[in-house]
């Protein structure tokens, strides 16, 4: 009786003896805590914490193990906020109850090992690297084979490097492993004649591959760039010269706003990572690495201006402005109070001003007073929104924002105040000459202010009821109402100018 099922009981005994070790970055962590790091430092020091990150980088070299260690005696990521991938949690959590010895060992910096392993509570040895060696490929599988014995240790880890350690591990697992490197590590073990190796959480391939990117982009936000068609509207001016300029203009906005959102994505992930929903965001969630932010960053602000060079060089200082203008806002006046209000306004501005500079610099200051305070108003609903939530899931402010939850009160009354001057801005505007030019019934825009008040009252009131998304501009594009206001005002427009 005691043989039934000798083999398979034998292997259990040998499973429980077995250490089961696991890899931290990319591994038990969808990031790179490196990386992580160096992005945390700029975020947090601002301009000197991006001349903190160039120093290091340029003192130490490609010297890895000293370079991780400089970023570890200033900055260690927080653990409690950094995306897990829950099925090697999972196994870690079974191997603990089956009585197994887990051990984190990776090339991090000790002091980053050890304080996600202090948080989990899942490991029972955490080695990494130490200022002075860098803990990967041979010298990890040395270091395991030499605690453990040979084929002492089961090891779950994703990258090609970690090949010499499942060679000398007695069972392999990758996690988040590229499709390469499954591949190779599966030749590996069939040359052996070993156990096919398990791969946990594969990478998605082909589209589904694309997707986070195209979301790190944020292809919605597009939609804002229409405001660069508004100067060439507002002179009821279609020719075909125009039209191309303008809509090259637009294009070139996408290009450099992508670039800005994703270098802002990347300084804001700790941020991101507190928030209900931009957690879910691709970088905050893990699913795009971050040095390829940097590299997607990179290429878009390059095709950006390049294309905003195309139409003059006005329009490309004004695209460069534009990008210049997020950057300073990601790395200081985000936690500034009203400023960055006051900037994100202004960011719809520039849409305005660089489609004036494709025409040949024509923007009507009608136009442009009516934009700063209505965008000043939506700047303030988004503002609003975050105070919202803040105050419905118990936490002090805007997380990453100068701003407290008791400053709502006040947030609320500048989007109203600016929300209803730019009402008063576009009745005025009625009386102008330009609208005696421009229009056969001016009188009938009179119809448009009452609906403009209508359209704005209902976003503040939902903003204040928690009903509205993080932005107010990408909430209306989803909101049948906010369409059916926008039909109106424009057919109150259309009607005037031909009627």
């Amino acid at each position: 009786a005691s043989d039934a099922g000798g083999p398979a009981a034998r292997e259990g005994d040998a499973e429980v003896r077995t250490a089961l070790a696991v890899e931290l970055d990319g591994t038990l962590l969808r990031i790179d805590s490196l990386h992580e790091s160096a992005f945390a430092l700029a975020a947090r020091d601002g301009p000197r914490g991006v001349l903190a990150v160039i120093g290091i980088l340029m003192r130490r070299g490609l010297r890895r193990a000293a370079v991780k260690a400089d970023f570890a005696a200033r900055i260690i990521p927080d653990p409690a906020r950094l995306p897990y991938r829950e099925a090697v949690l999972e196994r870690l959590r079974e191997a603990r109850a089956k009585g197994r010895r887990t051990v984190l060992v990776t090339a991090a910096d000790q002091r980053v090992a050890q304080a996600v392993a202090d948080h989990l509570g899942l490991f029972d040895e955490v080695h990494g690297s130490d200022g002075e060696r860098n803990l990967s490929g041979q010298g990890k599988a040395a270091l395991l084979t030499k605690l453990y014995g040979p084929q002492g240790f089961d090891y779950i880890a994703d990258a090609r490097g970690d090949l010499p350690v499942w060679e000398a591990a007695r069972r392999a697992a990758t996690a988040g492993a590229k499709a390469r490197t499954a591949r190779a590590l599966d030749m590996a073990c069939a040359a052996q004649g070993r156990p096919r190796p398990e791969h946990i959480d594969p990478r998605p391939r082909g589209l589904r591959a694309l997707w986070p990117y195209l979301r790190a982009m944020r292809p919605h936000q597009w939609a804002k760039n229409t405001l660069v068609l508004l100067p060439m509207l507002s002179l009821h001016s279609l020719v075909a010269a125009h039209v191309q300029a303008a809509a090259t203009a637009a294009a070139a906005f996408c290009m450099v706003a992508s670039a800005a959102y994703v270098i802002n994505d990347l300084l804001d992930l700790s941020a991101d990572r507190a928030h209900p929903r931009k957690r879910r965001r691709p970088f905050a969630a893990g699913e795009v690495p971050a040095l390829q932010g940097v590299v997607m960053g990179v290429v878009l602000l390059g095709a950006g201006l390049t294309t905003a060079y195309a139409v003059n060089p006005m329009t490309f200082g004004i695209t460069s402005l534009y990008f210049g203008s997020p950057l300073l806002y990601s790395l200081v006046l985000k936690r500034e109070l009203v400023i960055d209000i006051c900037m994100l306004a202004g960011l719809y501005a520039l849409r305005m001003l660089a489609g004036a500079a494709a025409l040949g610099w024509y923007l009507s200051p009608w136009l442009l007073a009516l934009s700063l305070f209505l965008f000043l108003s939506l700047a303030a609903m988004k503002r609003q929104t975050e105070l919202v939530d803040a105050a419905a899931s118990g936490r002090s402010g805007a997380s990453g924002r100068a701003y407290e939850a008791a400053d709502l009160v006040v947030v609320t009354m500048m989007a109203i105040a600016a929300g209803y001057v730019s009402v008063l801005v576009l009745a005025l505007y009625i009386y102008s000459p330009e609208v005696q030019a421009l229009y056969h019934s001016p009188l009938i825009l009179w119809g448009i202010p009452p609906v403009l008040l209508y359209w704005v009252s209902r976003l503040v009131m939902l903003a204040h009821r928690g009903r509205m998304d993080d932005d107010p501009v990408l909430f209306a594009l989803k909101d049948p109402i906010s369409w059916a206001s926008g039909a109106t005002m424009l057919g109150f427009a259309v009607a005037a100018k031909w009627l």
